[in-house]
């Protein structure tokens, strides 16, 4: 076996209060989230501590949110998890990945991450689109029901795991194809509180915008490779990281490829970094005999933490 792979949530995975009592117990955390403000210009560690839900889910806020929180825990663990082999994230995930594996500096994240959210909720205002979630289908399936809708875009966006892929598109055509992949067998379909056809062409306007973005900040190559959403397969330069992160916003999320590339390289432990548990859940719906480690709150660092300490006795 080789070192840890680590998994970094994406959007949706945020609640109110998330990062609150790290930051009480930790100076670090806390002076994060001070630097994070400077970068934004108000404060996302109100957003994250006290909400509104609302306020927190938007696209803009939620994006910050997240790696923030996300890079909180990995400096208080950081010296727990050496070495690391691989590492990849979830949609919004794989820019923490990219932090973590020091693409680019934690300033130019979060100003990445703020535009990424902004330019993401634009391109959802200007062509509205939604996202529904599609259970008990194959990917050949959903494929060929997104191509039977014959009017406006609708494609298979994110392929979480076996029986559980994303559609997104515009807002009619998801709804033809939800009622469609009913029709087939789907067990269920459930729609999606989202702003936009996020990892489809309708954010075309906002991969543009990120494009631009990221031509403006100093990236250098992942010291540990990174599996990028839309190829699954391991980004080791800056130029690579650019494109695949561009081409993520309109092209579908292949977490099952990205957990089979990790899984090749046998890492000694699976460890999720930053709220929620999601993407715990989802490697063991890849491959069962995977058990990620959900670390998030004060609770579970102590407990890493703690862990260690007793091994290294």
């Amino acid at each position: 076996m080789s070192g840890a792979a680590l998994l970094l949530p994406g959007q949706g995975s945020q609640y109110v209060g998330m990062g609150h009592d790290l930051a009480e117990a930790h100076d670090v955390v806390r002076a994060l989230y001070e630097r994070a403000d400077d970068v934004i210009g108000e404060s996302i560690g109100r957003v994250s501590w006290e909400g509104p839900e609302e306020e927190l889910t938007a696209t803009q806020n939620a994006q910050p949110a997240i790696l923030i929180h996300s890079y909180a825990v990995w400096t208080l663990t950081r010296d727990t998890v050496e070495p690391i082999a691989v590492t990849a994230g979830h949609s919004l995930g794989e820019l923490s990945a990219h932090l973590i594996a020091g693409t680019f500096s934690f300033e130019d994240a979060v100003r990445l991450v703020r535009r990424r959210g902004e330019l993401m909720a634009a391109a959802g205002a200007e062509r509205p689109g939604t996202m529904a979630a599609v259970l008990g289908l194959d990917e050949t399936r959903i494929g060929e029901i997104c191509d039977r809708v014959d009017s406006g875009i609708v494609v298979p966006a994110n392929l979480n795991a076996p029986g559980q892929i994303v559609i997104s598109g515009d807002v009619d055509a998801v709804a033809r194809a939800s009622a469609l992949a009913e029709q087939s067998g789907a067990r269920r379909v459930v729609p999606l509180n989202v702003s936009g056809a996020f990892h489809s062409p309708l954010m075309e306007s906002a991969a543009n915008g990120l494009e631009a973005v990221l031509g403006e900040i100093e990236l250098s190559d992942p010291a540990v490779p990174v599996v990028a959403n839309a190829t699954g397969a391991p980004v080791r330069t800056a130029t690579e990281a650019l494109d695949t992160l561009v081409a993520q916003l309109t092209s579908p999320v292949r977490w099952i490829e990205c957990v089979e590339t990790m899984r090749t390289v046998e890492p000694s432990e699976w460890i999720e970094l930053g709220p929620g548990a999601v993407l715990s859940g989802l490697i063991r719906r890849v491959d069962r005999s995977l058990r990620g480690a959900s670390i998030g709150d004060v609770a579970s660092v102590e407990a890493r933490l703690g862990a260690t300490d007793d091994d290294a006795e």
